[in-house]
């Protein structure tokens, strides 16, 4: 990808993957700063950082935010999640028995886990209604690698945990490269109208029980919120920039990947990107024996 001058805007909240990114943008001559809205009018602003923030500062800065649509996982085909994925009504999954793995299909509002049976998920936010909850069956990953994708590319990627343990290496040279990139090709192809054209896709080898492990993909999530971890910072920019990137310049067919964002005023962003805690430096939330 070309040298892309301009703005990366970063919300508050600071990362090991921020600075990486920033250090990467200032390689190639962009402006790099951190919010508040001094920025707003710009036409060649891309962000970085959560979706609290990006809610009321998306609009201002002309940027257009990409991500999968929340159903992306459980509409795959069984042969490319390697388990059963639903997405069901908190009220039904709180009645359910017997061990499943649940989480919110976007926001916050309960961490994803095992739970032994229904009873142990949390009642649904005031004033949120029945939301959906995504649900699977409890499996083991035995490796989990995140996979930055630009229109069905593999730009770069990284292991981030084994046997649900953070423990990042880069994509580039491990010993199942290989075998990850054949996967995320059959995935594209099988899949690839159905993401972003820029979009973070994590895939892994699992085992369920009683059954012999398999590639999976584990979630999607927008690129302009994830952890770097091991992969190439300058190829993960490329992403990056896409998948939030001046408004004018979105083509057709990202359209209806377009996040919309509120113009009124959202909490302070206090979460860490995707798949990372603060100072990204615990697990991923799908690493311990989950979806």
């Amino acid at each position: 990808m070309a040298s892309a001058p301009g703005l990366l805007a970063f919300a508050p909240h600071r990362s090991g993957t921020a600075a990486l990114l920033s250090d990467a943008a200032r390689r190639r001559g962009m402006e790099v700063a951190v919010l508040p809205e001094r920025f707003r009018g710009r036409e060649d602003a891309h962000y970085y950082g959560g979706p609290r923030f990006a809610a009321r500062v998306a609009g201002p800065l002309g940027v257009a935010l990409l991500e999968p649509d929340d159903g992306w996982l459980d509409a795959l085909p069984a042969a490319l999640t390697g388990r059963a994925v639903s997405r069901v009504p908190l009220s039904e999954a709180r009645r359910r028995t017997g061990p499943f793995f649940a989480k919110p299909p976007t926001d916050k509002s309960f961490p994803a886990a095992a739970h032994r049976d229904g009873s142990t998920l949390p009642p649904p936010p005031p004033g949120t209604g029945d939301p959906l909850v995504q649900i699977s069956e409890v499996v083991d990953w035995e490796e989990e690698f995140r996979i930055f994708l630009l229109d069905g590319e593999v730009r770069t990627g990284s292991r981030y945990a084994r046997y649900g343990r953070l423990d990042p290496a880069p994509l580039a040279g491990h010993s199942r490269e290989a075998a990850v990139r054949a996967f995320v090709r059959d995935l594209t192809r099988e899949c690839g109208h159905t993401l972003p054209g820029a979009v973070v896709v994590d895939v892994g080898r699992m085992r369920a029980p009683g059954r012999a492990a398999v590639w999976a993909v584990v979630e999607a999530n927008m690129a302009w919120f994830s952890t770097v971890y091991a992969a190439d910072p300058d190829r993960a920019l490329d992403v990056v920039l896409r998948s939030a990137g001046p408004a004018a310049l979105l083509g057709e067919r990202d359209r209806p990947f377009r996040r919309e964002h509120s113009t009124g005023a959202a909490p302070r962003e206090t979460a860490a990107p995707r798949g990372a805690a603060p100072r990204d430096a615990v697990a991923p939330r799908e690493a311990r024996h989950s979806l």
